[in-house]
């Protein structure tokens, strides 16, 4: 995987309501919101700098957690890559595929925890243990 590193800058967790008496919706959705050429030091070619934002909302209007950052891409396809985010605010399938999937993992686990403090349900479905039918 050419994901080499993640890095949060932001997260932001509030709760706009004490209670809710109506069934909550979960969403959550990542955004790109930028994508450079950086130079790391002790590698010997140039990575690619993605920025984005990963947004868990409980509707209606009830709470959200946004998490902010970067991620570190590394490819020898840098100015492919770059080009198609600025010609059109998106990513090629293939590395668009790996990094949201990251995102995913990464980011749903720490909005998981997030959601217990403020006493949210899981922003994923968790497993449920059920007993062995006779």
């Amino acid at each position: 995987m050419p994901i080499i590193g993640l890095s949060f800058n932001k997260i932001d967790a509030k709760k706009e309501k004490a209670s809710v008496m109506q069934e909550l919706k979960v969403n959550s959705t990542p955004v790109i919101s930028g994508v450079k050429e950086v130079e790391v030091p002790n590698l010997t070619k140039k990575a690619l700098s993605i920025e984005f934002e990963f947004l868990t909302r409980y509707d209606p209007g009830f709470a959200s957690i946004t998490i902010g950052g970067s991620l570190m891409y590394l490819t020898d396809k840098n100015k492919p890559i770059v080009d198609e985010f600025t010609k059109n605010k998106r990513l090629p399938e293939k590395t668009s595929l790996e990094v949201l999937n990251y995102l995913f993992r990464h980011c749903l686990l720490k909005a998981s925890i997030l959601a217990d403090d403020l006493q949210l349900p899981p922003p994923m479905p968790m497993p449920k243990i059920t007993p062995k039918s006779k």
